[in-house]
């Protein structure tokens, strides 16, 4: 199953909701419009239109309300892309150079900036308030994430509790806050919509486990990116936290010497050490748990070829490769 598949029951739509993006972007500074070009010729997944639309067609018909959705997410989603991307020195998104790469962190900062208040205007425009504040509240809770990641990677002190809050937080705010919005766009539906907020809840902690195993596993190929990122940056995932907690305490602390050192080949021995000591086996168990959330979660909504499309999703997320 691949995410053409997948988006199927909305292709349509898809396209019409592409049209309407590549409108929001438009501007009347020339340099504005040349860079948000460079970003539309990036194939990315649009995972997340894909959510708004597919759990707006589980309740309903799509309509307009569903199109501004849409367009509200990715424009928020790629705004805090390209700063990720500032924050983290990357040279390269989706296998191509990165915006902060080819125009530098300032010219890439505004542009984000730029996205972020589009993003705002999509919804005031469009009287949807509710859309804004679920989206306001999940771009709160990205940046605490974010934040408190970094200052456990200072500290060296991240638990496997603080792991989940920050996961939770960076990424599975927003794929929920698709799936929630794209309810409310076509159903009033109380259960409906908590629901669907649950599965995207879940099926964002299964892409965030996956994501942080894949730094383990992936290859580069596959990824576009190096294995053992997470590792360079200091950023303690589950994969090393766990097999940290399961080492004898000799083992551990050599491991730790390690990481904060310099050196640039530690990767392998970690990779090893988290192997060993159950780091990859715990993670992957985790991916199934909140993949079987995601399932139960919308289980109640009656067979279409909508919520077929999400059930796959969760396999799609849970089994990635890249």
């Amino acid at each position: 199953m691949n995410l053409n598949k997948i988006s199927a029951p909305i292709k349509s739509e898809l396209g019409e909701f592409q049209k309407i993006f590549s409108g929001a972007l438009k501007s009347n500074v020339a340099l504005v419009d040349l860079i948000t070009k460079y970003i539309l010729k990036q194939k990315g997944k649009k995972v997340r239109p894909i959510l708004v639309l597919l759990s707006a067609k589980l309740c309903g018909k799509i309509s307009s309300r569903s199109y501004v959705a849409a367009t509200l997410v990715e424009l928020l989603h790629t705004a805090t892309l390209i700063h990720d991307d500032v924050v983290d020195d990357a040279k390269t998104r989706r296998g191509i150079a990165s915006i902060n790469a080819v125009w530098k962190n300032k010219a890439a900062v505004l542009l984000g900036d730029f996205l972020l208040s589009k993003g705002l205007l999509v919804s005031l425009d469009n009287d949807e308030f509710e859309f804004l504040k679920a989206t306001s509240e999940a771009v709160k809770r990205m940046s605490e994430g974010e934040l408190l990641q970094i200052q456990k990677a200072r500290n060296f002190d991240a638990t496997e509790e603080t792991y989940f809050r920050v996961i939770s937080d960076k990424t599975a705010s927003l794929i929920k806050t698709c799936c929630k919005i794209g309810a409310l766009s076509t159903t009033s539906d109380k259960a409906k919509i908590e629901n669907l907020s649950a599965y995207g809840e879940n099926l964002g902690m299964a892409f965030q486990l996956r994501d942080d195993l894949l730094d383990y596993t992936g290859r580069k190929k596959l990824l576009g990116k190096d294995t053992g990122n997470d590792l360079k940056e200091k950023k303690f995932t589950l994969p090393l936290l766990v097999a940290l907690r399961n080492a004898p305490n000799k083992r551990s602390k050599e491991i730790m010497r390690l990481i904060k050192s310099e050196s640039g080949k530690k990767f392998d021995m970690v990779y090893y050490f988290v192997e060993e000591f159950g780091g990859i086996e715990y993670t992957q168990n985790k991916i199934s748990y909140y993949s079987n959330l995601a399932l139960e979660a919308i289980s109640s909504f009656s067979p279409s070829a909508s919520k077929e499309s999400l059930l796959e999703l969760v396999s799609f997320v849970s089994e990635r490769e890249y």
